[in-house]
């Protein structure tokens, strides 16, 4: 039986554990959150706009690391402007598939894409900008196969196996995680990884409605605002600069601190498909 870390305090009327079991995984009392019957299958989902210098050496490496479990790699590309889709299709692999969005949608809307595309049991993004190192992704599986939980995150330690090129992204992203943390009563390390394993059923079910970066706030605030608490495994990064790409900038910190509220002040039954 694979265990989610929640939050259960009384007085809350019905816990979280069985609002996860009715509304998002769809059990009955004494049956297994994911069925046993099913395989662990890992869909790894690579959204890219622009990415041509490195989209082929992103995709090559995330299908060569060692997994102990089955993968898929599904990359969207968002409407790029260059040849990203192009060098993208000629990669050879069956566990490959590569998506177009006509017109640039959203690093959201992307991972959308990528989610209704992919037939794994876990969903976990992976940029192909080449910050994250795919050979962290099997430290990831590891903890749900031998402790037995199902959304595990891979946290940045700043100063600890990190590059960040600009202190003020580094000190940004403290200063999100702890406001995060105040909002839901959480202690996460690392709000804005891009490393997260979440159950597809999970993320299906989340009525999630942001479709740029925001998305990624808006899903692990979704997250603790239902009480579960991801468990964090340490990751390597090594970040870019804007002249080398990066493409998020200060306003993004600003919308994050708003869906931030709004998913703090929202019901928990809104964050369910109805």
């Amino acid at each position: 039986m694979r265990d989610f870390v929640t939050d259960e305090r009384p007085g809350l009327g019905l816990s979280v554990y069985e609002q996860l079991y009715d509304h998002v995984l769809g059990a009955k009392e004494g049956c297994s959150r994911l069925s046993d019957e099913m395989p662990l299958k890992v869909s790894i989902l690579m959204c890219a706009f622009n990415e041509q210098q490195r989209i082929e050496r992103a995709i090559s490496e995330v299908l060569l690391a060692s997994y102990p479990c089955d993968i898929e790699l599904i990359v969207v590309d968002d409407g790029s402007t260059d040849d990203t889709a192009l060098i993208a299709e000629k990669v050879s692999d069956p566990r490959l598939v590569v998506h177009r969005h006509a017109k640039n949608m959203g690093k959201g809307s992307a991972l959308r894409s990528a989610t209704n595309l992919a037939t794994g049991t876990h969903i976990l993004p992976f940029d192909a900008d080449l910050e994250y190192s795919p050979e962290d992704i099997p430290r990831l599986i590891d903890p749900m196969i031998k402790r037995q939980y199902d959304v595990v995150y891979g946290a940045r330690i700043f100063g600890f196996n990190t590059v960040y090129q600009s202190y003020r992204y580094a000190v940004g992203n403290r200063f999100l995680t702890r406001a995060a943390n105040v909002l839901f009563d959480a202690s996460i390390s690392d709000l804005h990884t891009c490393m997260k394993l979440v159950p597809i059923a999970l993320f299906r079910r989340l009525a999630l409605r942001e479709t740029g970066f925001g998305l990624d706030t808006e899903l692990t605030a979704s997250l603790l605002r239902l009480g579960i608490r991801p468990f964090e495994v340490p990751i390597s990064y090594y970040s870019r600069s804007h002249a080398e790409g990066k493409k998020i900038n200060w306003r993004d910190a600003l919308v994050c601190v708003a869906i931030l509220l709004k998913v703090r002040v929202r019901r928990k039954k809104r964050l369910f498909h109805l």
